[in-house]
């Protein structure tokens, strides 16, 4: 199964540069050191968000659950990098209760 809607996914710049590329974020937990290995910061947050958009568009939904605030569904895949090295990431994706477009959650590295 494909990302329900992925075509209007939604990648905030605010959840990408001061979330997922600013390690002094409390909850950032290491994410922004290794996307900046393969060559994200904040400056170029929107090549993070082009590249997230389109794992969302292109891969299968690993496995999807209901929250309390709407469904919830992980991607695990490889996005192109700056780097040129590809990088591989389980991304979560969240619907909303009473919207149809999926929004960036969080990014962080997949086990191999």
């Amino acid at each position: 199964m494909k990302l329900p809607n992925a075509e209007q996914a939604e990648v905030e710049q605010v959840k990408l540069v001061d979330y997922l590329l600013d390690a002094s974020h409390p909850d950032n937990g290491g994410k922004a050191e290794f996307f900046e290995r393969f060559g994200f910061n904040r400056d170029n947050w929107k090549t993070l968000a082009d590249a997230l958009l389109k794992l969302a568009q292109e891969a299968e939904v690993s496995c999807s659950s209901m929250s309390p605030h709407g469904w919830k569904f992980v991607i695990i895949g490889r996005i192109e990098t700056p780097s040129g090295r590809p990088a591989m990431l389980q991304v979560i994706w969240i619907i909303d209760s009473g919207n149809e477009a999926a929004r960036l959650v969080t990014a962080y590295p997949a086990k191999a």
